[in-house]
């Protein structure tokens, strides 16, 4: 099983809302980086807008669904706020639920069960009804799985920050271990494996080497730190490459 890359666009998004000009272009970045081969899109908007905004998401969505209609559109957000109007108007295929504030500068942390489970059950039920597919943005703690799958979902997100910020330490073999059993446990209980954040050029194969069958990673800062130095459809490949080695 192969991984699919998703290009997080947020800060394409952020840098251009520092001016009112609309440049970068989120669309035209699409764009770039699906002709150079990348698997998905995926997009953060938040209630502040302070990247992505109502209007990228629903143009982003007409994109693809007129230009690449076998692409994955990957909504991510706090379903608590503002998630579930898109996932309601635009159904897209697969939506993440991450659970952060609105005030957070970046997502930091995953759903604990079984404390969060009585209010994920309906809305996770919901967005499947409308056929999207349903991923929960997991701290690595294997012990969480079976029951984020009881609440319904279909995948786990991983979050890696805790993988990037170990690498060089004397902890990295240890949390990536924790990553590796997470993984593991998940797929025990039935579930697929996404990851994100953190990921990098610099750290992506290794991931994918310990932790195999992850079905999609979403990259969005390193992504297009490096597409500022490369370019998009470059930096596109490179990540390519990076998940060819690793298999």
């Amino acid at each position: 099983m192969s991984t699919s890359l998703s290009i997080n666009l947020n800060k394409v998004a952020l840098v251009r809302n520092t001016r009112h000009l609309g440049i970068p272009s989120v669309l035209f970045a699409a764009a770039l980086c699906l002709d150079a081969g990348a698997h998905g899109i995926t997009v953060h908007p938040r209630p502040d807008q302070r990247h992505i905004r109502p209007q990228d998401v629903q143009d982003l969505s007409e994109l693809l669904a007129r230009d690449w209609p076998g692409v994955e559109f990957n909504i991510e957000g706090n379903p608590f706020h503002n998630l579930m109007d898109f996932v309601r108007e635009l159904r897209p295929h697969q939506a993440t639920f991450v659970p952060d504030s609105e005030g957070q500068s970046t997502s930091d942390h995953g759903w604990t069960f079984p404390d969060d489970a009585e209010r994920l059950q309906p809305l996770i039920a919901e967005a499947k009804t409308l056929g999207v597919r349903v991923s929960l943005f997991m701290d690595p703690e294997p012990d969480m799985m079976a029951a984020a799958k009881a609440a319904g979902a279909d995948r786990i997100e991983l979050y890696t920050e805790g993988y990037a910020s170990s690498r060089g330490t004397s902890r990295a073999a240890a949390v990536l271990q924790l990553y590796v059993e997470a993984a593991r446990a998940a797929r025990a209980a039935g579930l697929e494996v996404n990851a994100g954040h953190d990921l990098s050029r610099d750290n992506l194969t290794d991931f994918l080497r310990a932790v195999p069958d992850v079905r999609e990673v979403s990259i969005g800062h390193a992504f297009v730190s490096d597409a500022l130095e490369l370019g998009y459809a470059a930096a596109t490949r490179d990540y390519l490459r990076c998940i060819r080695e690793a298999a």
